[in-house]
């Protein structure tokens, strides 16, 4: 069958399937809806590839919670009453879990969830944003996370445009937050790019690549951060980076500090990707400008950009005593790569919150 766009899909399925039902078997529920939860398809980047697992016709209610425990009908209701397929979907899902697996006629789970709304945004990310977002929940909360429920769409919002709000208030970092996670981007970039010259000089070219590989992950990533886009997780970090207007000369410099070349090419890629980078940088008004250009290591023959500088500059702009205090470490995937724990909002939580300087509590709730 032809390939539609999953969020395409998924809000026809709502507008054609899950809303006559809610509207024909509950005519007085008030209820948003959507795709917030995962998928390639809340990035628009979604292929005919994705299909094979996680993909098909799925849409996410929430209601209030006034009506949270009205929630075991409607979700019986939409099991009984959701068709076989939709536009040559199967809308049933094989596997243990509804929101993965296979879409298969012979699945057992349909694609549509109903879940209170406060409380879904609390177990996706640790709060809600309706209460307020303190500087803890952005650092606690993986950019991909962030990308996920400002993307995909909201198909209906009749809970008096609540799930608007919380997505708008999840925008983007306000500014003390954008710069400390700036600046701690920074930082790791100031602590290896003096290496990749290091591991050539002594022969090692296989570590020197390594080393200028993550020098171009994290530039990619500022790159976004620095353009106010979510980086996602890697599957998807250079397709979104190469959406950025500005982001052809960066790609092409990293091509050459990735490439086949020797260390002096390498080396002329990644000088040329980091002035950029620090240009961008500067126009953002967040600091004083820096200006930085590539200059040598000590007396050592490699050119680095001695990025700490722009970091002290970022970190001398945040206002806030309490981010001033706590490690340059910035939010919690700028030093947590595990999936493990990323995408189990407690152990974030957990650890996210252990770096906060001595005596500072978050929310004792959590």
């Amino acid at each position: 069958m032809a390939f539609l766009p999953g969020l395409t899909l998924a809000r026809r399925y709502h507008d054609e399937v899950v809303a006559p039902v809610l509207r024909r078997r509950y005519p007085g529920l008030r209820y948003a809806a959507g795709r917030l939860d995962g998928g390639s398809e809340l990035l628009g980047l979604d292929t005919a590839r994705s299909t094979d697992h996680d993909w098909g016709p799925r849409v996410q209610v929430f209601v209030a919670g006034a009506d949270a425990a009205r929630i075991p009908e409607p979700r019986a209701v939409l099991d009984a009453d959701v068709p076989v397929e939709f536009l040559g979907w199967p809308t049933r899902f094989a596997g243990d879990d509804g929101r993965l697996g296979v879409a298969d006629p012979a699945g057992t789970r349909h694609g549509v969830s109903v879940d209170e709304l406060a409380g879904w945004w609390r177990d996706r990310l640790g709060f809600d944003p309706a209460a307020g977002v303190t500087a803890a929940d952005w650092l606690a909360t993986p950019t991909q996370r962030l990308a996920e429920v400002t993307g995909g769409a909201i198909f209906h919002d009749g809970l008096d445009g609540a799930m608007t709000a919380r997505r708008t208030a999840l925008s983007w970092y306000p500014p003390d937050v954008w710069r400390y996670v700036l600046a701690a981007a920074w930082t790791r970039i100031a602590q290896a790019e003096h290496l990749p010259g290091r591991c050539a000089e002594v022969g090692d070219e296989l570590g020197s690549r390594v080393v200028a590989a993550g020098l171009a992950r994290d530039l990619m990533r500022l790159g976004l951060l620095l353009h106010r886009r979510w980086p996602p997780y890697d599957k998807w970090l250079g397709t979104v980076f190469g959406g950025l207007p500005e982001a052809p000369p960066v790609i092409a410099a990293l091509t050459d500090a990735l490439g086949p070349g020797d260390w002096t090419r390498r080396q002329a890629g990644l000088v040329e990707a980091l002035e950029a980078v620090a240009r961008w940088t500067d126009q953002t008004g967040l600091a004083a400008p820096v200006r930085a250009r590539a200059r040598r290591f000590h007396h050592r023959p490699f050119l680095v950009l001695h990025a700490e500088r722009i970091a002290a500059a970022l970190r001398a702009g945040v206002s806030d005593p309490v981010l001033r205090d706590r490690p340059p470490v910035g939010a919690v995937d700028q030093y947590v790569h595990s999936a493990d724990v990323l995408t189990h909002t407690g152990r974030i939580r957990r650890l996210a919150d252990s770096l906060w300087p001595s005596g500072v509590v978050t929310d004792p709730r959590r």
